[in-house]
């Protein structure tokens, strides 16, 4: 993240989730974000290996491949509403696993 500025970070692991979708209106509205974002991360043989590493703290494969694309996209934070991945949020240190809230508390306050 640039000094001052908030950017986001879209991968393809978040379109094929999105395209399982079965709420079209949801849908519609996770696709909308995908314009805002400054960089698009596609898989990769590194991606796949952090992935898997982070299976072993008892992720899912997809929520493994979404913390994974924000870890190759060096971003800072990973904001999500999933508490199943907010447990972790102590756990795995490569990066800030946060919810909206706490980023918004913790940053933009």
């Amino acid at each position: 993240m640039m000094q001052g500025t908030l950017q986001l970070a879209w991968s393809y692991i978040l379109d094929y989730e999105n395209s399982k979708n079965p709420y079209k209106e949801r849908k519609i509205q996770i696709a909308g974000w995908k314009q805002y974002a400054v960089f698009q991360v596609e898989e990769t043989t590194q991606l796949i290996k952090t992935a898997q590493f982070l299976t072993k703290n008892r992720l899912t494969i997809l929520d493994a491949l979404h913390l994974g694309s924000a870890i190759s996209a060096n971003c800072d934070y990973f904001l999500t509403t999933d508490d199943h991945i907010l447990k972790f949020a102590g756990v795995i240190d490569l990066i800030k696993i946060t919810d909206p809230t706490g980023f918004i508390k913790e940053v933009l306050a």
